[in-house]
């Protein structure tokens, strides 16, 4: 049984990272550290370096000692404090949603020229956001282009609840709205933009993908079927019905599948607009438009 955690948040912080150092899983113990203490304390680094004897209520200890245990099994910290920022939004997450990557902000940026291209050309830009989640890619781009508006497509209800949920907390709610359907079979009207991080990890590798992910994310975010390629295959056959003259599709694609995703969409007509590689340098999104 461990000691208890002291209350003063000075001592508290040191304590709590040196749990999460002992378990020897946690790839960085001093940010995770912080973030639960600070979370569930509702103090600020700036308290904890000017103010480090400042005593934290045993509500507070409490629920920094069951945050640590979760973490310390392995569940991921942004799991734990129930959001996670994405495009300098903060963004909350549920059971149901993929937690939004900072390698996904390279979709937002890949097609934030064309929104804003087109809202100021046209006076709107319509958004379809394929497989929403918490509505990561379709708010970060509304919170960009005031003239924008978009639609949140997911076959998961809580997913859309938890989407919904992030846009009127954020003041985007009149300009986002829902559809559950499984890909276009709900959708209606024409859209600027079609964005899509879709499910693209092959069946058969999420049993080797991190604990983290394999054991927290849902699967329906992340299997693509044998090859990993299925979902492209439906967006390429079915989008361009839904496609204004003058439009956009984007990918996520995972980092070996640019040639694959690209002769998908070729194969049905589209001509590829640009490819972008993530903080990383990986193959992360492709730009395609129709004709």
């Amino acid at each position: 049984m461990a000691d208890p955690l002291p209350d003063a948040l000075g001592p508290l912080l040191r304590e709590a990272r040196a749990r999460l150092v002992a378990t020897g899983g946690v790839d960085d113990p001093t940010l995770d550290a912080r973030l639960i203490v600070e979370h569930f304390s509702g103090t600020t680094r700036t308290q904890a370096i000017a103010d480090p004897e400042r005593m934290i209520d045993g509500n507070a200890i409490a629920a920094i000692e069951a945050a640590l245990r979760r973490r310390a099994s392995g569940e991921p910290v942004h799991r734990i404090l129930g959001y996670r920022e994405f495009y300098g939004l903060r963004l909350s997450l549920s059971p149901e949603t993929l937690e939004p990557r900072p390698d996904t902000e390279t979709l937002v940026e890949a097609v934030l020229p064309f929104v804003k291209a087109t809202a100021a050309r046209e006076g709107a830009c319509r958004i379809l956001d394929l497989g929403t989640g918490t509505g990561a890619i379709a708010l970060a781009l509304l919170s960009a282009v005031p003239a924008a508006t978009a639609t949140g497509v997911d076959i998961s209800a809580g997913a859309l609840a938890t989407a919904a949920r992030n846009a009127g907390e954020l003041g985007l709610g009149g300009r986002f709205t829902t559809v559950q359907s499984d890909w276009f079979e709900k959708v209606s009207g024409r859209y600027h933009v079609i964005a899509a991080n879709p499910p693209y990890i092959p069946s058969g590798d999420i049993g080797n993908l991190q604990d983290e992910v394999r054991d927290f994310d849902p699967r329906l975010a992340l299997d693509g079927g044998v090859d990993g390629l299925n979902p492209y295959r439906i967006i390429a056959a079915e989008a361009a019905r839904f496609l204004e003259a003058e439009s956009r599709i984007a990918v996520e694609i995972g980092h070996t599948q640019r040639n694959e995703v690209t002769d998908i969409f070729e194969a049905a007509g589209y001509a590829s607009a640009a490819a972008l590689r993530d903080l990383g340098g990986n193959d992360r999104v492709l730009v395609f438009q129709w004709g």
